[in-house]
């Protein structure tokens, strides 16, 4: 496995916890290191990550047939291309039941990809149950629980247990407002935070903004490594 064919799916039945930002973190973390990556924004009133990233994502729909198979048959594409997929909390519940039915995890397992939803991790009852059931509806997707620490304290992550060899809770610390009010502007990048100064922000922001994304990027980086690591053990240990 590669980690440039690794598809990264941003779930939760919740709204409001932070989805959409991973997305663009995890495709500006490809960006960043040079690679080839593809979005597909799921939300009922989606939009925004193609405002923040009109060259590399794009609006889809699972409404129908045809609109599950465009998005499917990009997903399981062995194309060298990574994906992120930002589903909304609206479409949760039908995006894992297509996935479910048409088998999709255990193709991209066929064609070489590494499929695992990051899910966002909250103390509700329906977050808790829905995280439990992805291992038994989607059994060949890696769930890695993810805490956006502006949620508050993780007190709750005993119920959210790593979904088998490299899973491990990923930390989303805070974005300060005096920060956000920069980032939420499209088309702001947070690929090109480390590396250029954005004329409109004052250096002492900048500074600020740029060790946030370090450690988000340190984060995700160490995230793929463990998805790599435990892809390579599984294929040794099928091939012995």
């Amino acid at each position: 496995m590669s980690l440039r064919s690794s598809v990264l799916i941003v779930a939760s039945p919740r709204p409001r916890v932070g989805k959409t930002l991973l997305a663009r973190l995890l495709v500006d973390f490809q960006i960043y290191n040079d690679r080839e990556v593809a979005a597909f924004d799921l939300n009922a009133r989606g939009g925004a990550l193609a405002q923040f990233l009109p060259r590399h994502a794009a609006l889809a729909d699972i409404v129908d047939v045809k609109g599950q198979m465009a998005l499917f048959d990009r997903l399981v594409a062995d194309d060298g291309v990574a994906k992120v997929v930002d589903v909304g909390h609206e479409a949760f519940e039908s995006f894992v039941t297509v996935a479910s039915k048409i088998g999709f995890a255990e193709e991209a397992r066929r064609r070489r990809l590494a499929p695992a939803v990051l899910f966002m991790t909250t103390p509700d009852f329906t977050s808790v149950e829905s995280y439990k059931a992805l291992a038994a509806r989607m059994p060949q997707v890696t769930p890695v629980p993810v805490h956006n620490a502006i949620l508050g304290n993780a007190q709750y992550r005993d119920k959210y247990p790593p979904g088998g060899p490299g899973s491990a809770l990923v930390q989303l610390p805070i974005l300060a407002p005096a920060l956000r009010k920069f980032s939420d502007r499209p088309p702001f990048s947070f690929a090109q935070a480390p590396t250029t100064a954005a004329l409109d922000i004052p250096l002492e922001k900048h500074l600020e903004l740029t060790h946030w994304v370090r450690r988000v990027f340190l984060e995700l980086r160490e995230m793929e490594l463990r998805l790599l690591l435990a892809d390579l053990q599984s294929s040794l240990e099928i091939r012995s």
